[in-house]
């Protein structure tokens, strides 16, 4: 099945404002966030991306676009589904000040029981989030055969929460992963299990190109150290 290369988008306003986003409206990738982007089709040129998918919000679509400029030949298609999550009224505020809220506990400890006030369940994020993935693998291998590469566009806990489910991993333990802006996941698809290749990979991507598949290690991972909790909507990582 196809190999799937998960995009968290460019540094945004957001994250340096330390501002938990979700889906307002208006938040844009800030500079360093925009030379991330920008450095994106020369990290991505050895793949041969069949398809590339984006959540609708406007940080992820300015990631993508410097990709887009760069290969004319693909149609950016947009999907809900991996969008961010709904964090209702917890959208728009400070990190600090959520941290005081009892429900933040749950979120870092016990995510599958926690629902964002007038948002939606972190397990149906998650739910949603896997789906398309699924669909998108299913369409892609389709059209595109079980060697093809698609990239998906999208946020840190939607990342997350995918790469828990390539892992057999319970949402529990979720925020045990890190993903740094702009950095790249991959995950190769099969018929019996999915295989992690990178995670939060901020370096060179060659190697994942089918061609080299058979050569390639494992992957490598890049998780943040420190025993702090992980941020909500991801935070700005090291940059």
């Amino acid at each position: 099945m196809a190999t799937l290369i998960l995009v968290r988008h460019g540094r945004s306003t957001a994250n340096t404002a330390a501002v938990l986003a979700g889906w307002t409206p208006g938040v844009h990738l800030d500079e360093h966030g925009a030379a991330q982007a920008a450095a994106l089709p020369e990290r991505l040129a050895a793949l041969p991306l069949a398809a590339v998918v984006s959540s609708p919000l406007e940080r992820c679509l300015q990631t993508v676009q410097p990709l887009l400029d760069a290969r004319p030949e693909l149609r950016l298609q947009t999907d809900d589904r991996v969008g961010e999550c709904h964090y209702g009224d917890w959208s728009g505020r400070k990190l600090r000040e959520l941290a005081d809220e009892p429900l933040m506990q749950v979120v870092q400890q016990h995510p599958s029981a926690a629902v964002f006030p007038g948002g939606e369940s972190m397990r149906a994020m998650q739910s949603r989030a896997v789906d398309a993935v699924r669909d998108w693998n299913e369409r892609i291998d389709a059209e595109h055969g079980e060697d093809a590469v698609y990239a998906i566009c999208s946020h840190g806990d939607i990342i997350k929460s995918i790469v828990a489910d390539a892992l057999g991993m319970h949402l529990d333990l979720f925020q045990r992963v890190h993903v740094e802006p702009c950095s790249v996941t991959a995950i190769r698809y099969t018929r019996t299990r999915p295989f992690l290749l990178r995670l939060g990979d901020t370096g060179e991507l060659g190697s994942l190109a089918p061609h080299d598949r058979d050569h390639r290690a494992a992957g490598s991972a890049d998780v943040a150290g420190g025993d702090g909790d992980a941020v909500v909507g991801g935070g700005t990582g090291t940059v």
